[in-house]
């Protein structure tokens, strides 16, 4: 069920999500919710990864995903999937109607990392541009991970009070906290 309210999935069930920003730290699970959220929605899902890198893993220049992310969020209706930088994801959020935040232990963060580098031998991580380097990228990832726990999970945590209270804020901390926010939403829009 979709929640809105104190940001810890509490609260009641709210009107129709729009603009979605789902956001959490390296290996959480964002992408494969935000891909899940997307089929049963039917809402445009744009992914920060490939709007920032090309095929091959070369980064586009800083404006030109400046010019793809602002028109991303400039539509009615989407579902953004990942960070940025703190001016595009903050931008995001503001713009946003429904912010996701994932946010598993930290260990089930690397865990999430090192499923996806093991998988990544064998094809390309979905939500990756083709040809990602998938060491390098998941060598990041373990990096970012402790940095991104200490500093950006406690401001997202603070988010629905920063934002104010016209957002719906949902924090997912497990797997199956994500499930069944999955099988909320495919039961409103049943239900709508």
């Amino acid at each position: 069920m979709m929640r809105q309210g104190r940001g810890d999935g509490s609260g009641e069930t709210a009107g129709r999500m729009k603009r979605v920003a789902v956001i959490g730290n390296a290996g959480a699970g964002k992408s494969k919710l935000a891909r899940e959220l997307a089929a049963i929605t039917g809402l445009p899902l744009h992914v920060i990864d490939m709007m920032q890198f090309r095929e091959g893993g070369a980064e586009v220049p800083h404006e030109e995903f400046l010019a793809a992310h602002a028109a991303s969020i400039a539509q009615d209706e989407w579902i953004v999937d990942g960070f940025g930088s703190v001016e595009t994801a903050w931008q995001r959020f503001a713009r946003a109607d429904t912010l996701i935040h994932v946010d598993p232990p930290l260990p089930a963060s690397f865990w999430g990392i090192t499923r996806r580098l093991i998988a990544g031998q064998f094809a390309d991580p979905q939500g990756w541009p083709k040809g990602s380097p998938v060491w390098r990228s998941s060598l990041n990832s373990y990096g970012v991970l402790l940095p991104c726990h200490r500093e950006l999970t406690p401001r997202y945590r603070r988010l629905g009070a920063e934002m104010g209270d016209g957002k719906r804020v949902v924090r997912l901390r497990s797997r199956a906290e994500m499930r069944e926010f999955l099988e909320g939403v495919r039961r409103e829009r049943a239900a709508a």
